[in-house]
């Protein structure tokens, strides 16, 4: 048989991608090789942080490869989540994205959207709290939101984050849905809930909207006293605190997701991998057990649900945004 100029080029092309094909379907196989990086777009210590490295501890357990934390602080979110949009989208990088992905843009902040993530799953959903001084003149949220309602605009002052942080677009929505101007109670920036709770008890500021374990310290202490929670069921660590769906029969629930994903355009089958490896994380004694004792609420979504979430709440946000007057 005679093999022409033609066909050995046509077997070598054959096989040389069959042997691609090969190699790609083996490096997908094994992945990972290497360890993980897991990007925290906010500082060590807090509440997302501790979140993080508890996963990624149960996740290294699952995947047999380290996943190690770095955190990329700055611009309110911004340095962090654009650190981990312009990642390589082969799966080594990925980040613990936060509901502030659904404000920044808005805000002007960032061009960045929930558009430019990989979603890969939804494991934490922390609902905010509404929380006063112990010695404060309101026995009862229906007291302070009538107060509220009736005072004159800025009369009531609340912190626990920065300007157009999720504590302050959730408490404005919160108002919102009580048929109250978002504006009406004066957003003072803070650090955090920590800095914020020691005004509250200083008698600085009168409303800290954080999450109800950020407050856990002071409420043990007797300083401060929590009305409700904007969640559809009590927290099980905080049993004495009831939702806001109990004492003034609404509905309205915004909080903060937390989540993990990576750059846009990643590999199905790799983020398949990840979204099985994390499903059990997720259910694991290290996170459950971490999550339970610190009072940090588990939610789980998949990866299509993760990213349904992240696009319903970036409309809510918007919403926010603009009736609040930091829309840009």
């Amino acid at each position: 048989m005679t093999i022409t100029n033609h066909s050995l080029k046509t077997l070598l092309t054959s096989s040389i991608a069959a042997a691609v094909l090969v190699a790609s379907g083996s490096a997908l196989a094994d992945y990972p090789e290497r360890p993980i990086t897991l990007i925290v777009p906010w500082a060590a210590g807090g509440g997302t942080d501790a979140t993080a490295r508890t996963i990624a501890r149960a996740l290294e357990e699952e995947l047999g490869q380290n996943v190690n934390v770095v955190n990329r602080t700055g611009g309110s979110g911004v340095v962090g989540h654009t650190a981990m949009v312009n990642a390589k989208p082969d799966g080594y990088t990925l980040g613990l994205a936060t509901g502030e992905v659904n404000m920044m843009h808005w805000q002007g902040l960032t061009n960045l959207t929930y558009e430019d993530f990989t979603p890969i799953a939804q494991i934490n959903y922390d609902f905010p709290g509404i929380q006063v001084a112990a010695d404060s003149p309101y026995a009862s949220l229906e007291e302070l939101l009538n107060a509220i309602r009736t005072e004159p605009k800025g009369t009531f002052t609340a912190s626990g984050t920065g300007q157009g942080g999720v504590w302050h677009l959730a408490f404005a929505g919160f108002l919102m849905d009580q048929d109250i101007p978002a504006d009406q109670v004066t957003w003072i920036p803070s650090e955090g809930a920590a800095p914020a709770m020691v005004e509250l008890v200083s008698g600085g500021i009168d409303i800290v909207p954080s999450s109800v374990p950020e407050a856990r310290s002071m409420m043990e202490a007797g300083r401060v006293k929590s009305f409700a929670v904007m969640s559809p069921e009590r927290i099980p660590s905080f049993p004495d605190t009831p939702t806001t769906n109990e004492l003034i029969d609404s509905s309205y629930q915004v909080g903060e997701w937390r989540g993990i994903a990576g750059p846009k355009g990643m590999d199905p089958e790799i983020v398949a991998t990840l979204e099985s490896a994390l499903e059990a994380a997720y259910n694991s004694d290290t996170y459950q057990g971490f999550m339970d004792q610190q009072g940090f609420g588990t939610e789980w979504r998949n990866a299509e649900e993760f990213g349904q979430l992240m696009q319903e709440m970036d409309s809510v946000f918007g919403e926010i945004v603009e009736q609040v007057g930091l829309a840009n």
